[in-house]
C-alpha cells in the first residue's frame, strides 16, 4: 500500500445507500485506506437514489455509491436537468435480484418462464417495482422480463420504490415483484414474503455494479482526490476479498446503524456467496458479489456505460440516438483509474471493451450499439 504523508487530511464526503455493495467505501473508512492517501472519507447515509443524484449536483456530495445507469441518465439528462458526470471506478460485479411475492410463487411463479405462463393464464394488473427510472435494476428487470416474452412496460406497471421500501411494499401486497441490491432480496425471504426468483449474474454473469461517481466539474477541479479516492477503495476492495475473515468483519461492520442497520445473517450468507432461494432451492454461487477480483471488477470498462444507453434507448428514455463511445469516453475517466491503479500495484486490462453474453443467449460487446439497441424483438426505440 502507498504511504502519503500530509500534514492534514482532505475531507471527503461520499453518499452511500444502505445497500450490501457499499462496503468497499465502507471499509475504506472504516480501516483508513483513505488515510494512506492524504483523505479522509466522511461517509453520508442517504434515503433514495434521487437524493444521491441531486446532492451529487448540488454539491453537497464530493462523490457517491452510485448507480451506474444513473449517471449516464443524468449525463444525458433522462427526467432531470442535464449535468456532465464522472464514473471514476466500478465498486462491485454482481450481487443483484430480481425477487417475486410469496403469493405468485403459490401460484408456482418461481422463475422467468414460470412467471410468463401465470401472467397469460391470469391476466390481471402486475406492479414490478425498480429503484430508479435510468438505474442498473430497471434495465436489469426489463431484460429479464422481455426475455421471457413479457413486455415491462405493456404487460406490467413499473414502479420506483427505493431499496429499503422493497421487502414492506412485496409483503403489504403493493407489489408483485422488485430488482434490488442485497440485503433486500435475502430479507424478503427471511420474512417469508419473497422468493429469489432469478439473480442478476444469471441476467448478466459478471454485470456491473455501482460506482464510485462525481460530477465531471469535482474530477476536472480535483483530479489528485479523485486518484486517492479510488486508491483507497481499491486496497479496501482488494482487503475484503483477501480472506474469509475479512468478509465476515465486513458483514458485521455492514450491519451496524450507522451503515445497513440491519440483523447481520441477511448480509453475510449472499456476501460468502451462499444462496438460499426461498423454495427450496440452495447453491453455492461462483458468481456472487465481488468487489476486486484482481482488479478485473473495478476498472470502468466503456463498453459498460455504452450497454446501459442501449437500454436506455431500446427502452424509450432516450428519444435521440446518443453517441454511445463519445459520451463513454466522457464520462468514464479511465485516465484517472489508471493513476490510482499505479499507485496502488493494480492490474490494468488490456482493452477498454469486454464481451458478455446475456440470459437471451445475446453478445453484447460494443462493437454495433446501434443495432443492439434495436435488434430486441420487444422494445420501445422511437422511430427513426
Amino acid at each position: 500500500m502507498a504511504e502519503t504523508k500530509v500534514n492534514q487530511l482532505r475531507t471527503v464526503r461520499i453518499g452511500f445507500m444502505p445497500l450490501t455493495d457499499c462496503a468497499s467505501l465502507v471499509m475504506a473508512a472504516e480501516c483508513g485506506f483513505d488515510r494512506q492517501y492524504g483523505i479522509r472519507i466522511v461517509l453520508s447515509r442517504e434515503t433514495s437514489w434521487a437524493n444521491v443524484r441531486d446532492k451529487l449536483g448540488s454539491g453537497a456530495l464530493d462523490a457517491a455509491h452510485v448507480l451506474y445507469g444513473l449517471m449516464y441518465g443524468v449525463q444525458l439528462g433522462i427526467g432531470c436537468q442535464q449535468q456532465a458526470m464522472a464514473v471514476l471506478m466500478n465498486l462491485s460485479r454482481n450481487g443483484q435480484a430480481v425477487t417475486l411475492s410469496r403469493a405468485l410463487a403459490e401460484q408456482g411463479a418461481l422463475d422467468g418462464p414460470s412467471l410468463a405462463q401465470r401472467m397469460r393464464d391470469l391476466s390481471r394488473g402486475y406492479t414490478f417495482a425498480h429503484t430508479f427510472p435510468t438505474g442498473n435494476h430497471a434495465m436489469l428487470l426489463y431484460y429479464w422480463l422481455a426475455a421471457h416474452g413479457i413486455d415491462p412496460l405493456r404487460q406490467a406497471r413499473a414502479l420506483t420504490v427505493p431499496p429499503a421500501q422493497m421487502v414492506g411494499s412485496l409483503g403489504a401486497g403493493m407489489i408483485d415483484g422488485f430488482c434490488a441490491g442485497e440485503p433486500w432480496g435475502q430479507r424478503a425471504i427471511d420474512e417469508g414474503v419473497g422468493v429469489t426468483a432469478v439473480t442478476s449474474q444469471q441476467i448478466w454473469p459478471d454485470h456491473p455494479g455501482k460506482v464510485l461517481g462525481t460530477t465531471a466539474a469535482f474530477a476536472a477541479s480535483d483530479p489528485d482526490t479523485c486518484r486517492a479516492m479510488i486508491a483507497a477503495v481499491l486496497d479496501a476492495s482488494r482487503w475484503i476479498e483477501a480472506s474469509r475473515a475479512n468478509k465476515e468483519q465486513t458483514a458485521t461492520v455492514l450491519a451496524g446503524s450507522a451503515y445497513l442497520n440491519t440483523g447481520r445473517a441477511a448480509i453475510a450468507a449472499r456476501l460468502a456467496g451462499q444462496y438460499d432461494n426461498g423454495a427450496g432451492g440452495q447453491w453455492t454461487d461462483e458468481k456472487a458479489l465481488s468487489f476486486h477480483g484482481d482488479g478485473e471488477v473495478n476498472f470502468p470498462y466503456l463498453s459498460d456505460g455504452m450497454w446501459f444507453m442501449t437500454q436506455q434507448r431500446r427502452w424509450g428514455l432516450l428519444r435521440d440516438e446518443p453517441d454511445y463511445l463519445g459520451q463513454a469516453q466522457a464520462v468514464n475517466r479511465i485516465d484517472l483509474y489508471k493513476g490510482a491503479a499505479e499507485m496502488t500495484g493494480t492490474l490494468v486490462p488490456s482493452s477498454t471493451m469486454r464481451s458478455s453474453t446475456l440470459i437471451d443467449g445475446a453478445c453484447w460487446d460494443g462493437s454495433d450499439p446501434r443495432g443492439y439497441a434495436e435488434s430486441f424483438r420487444i422494445h420501445h426505440c422511437p422511430p427513426r
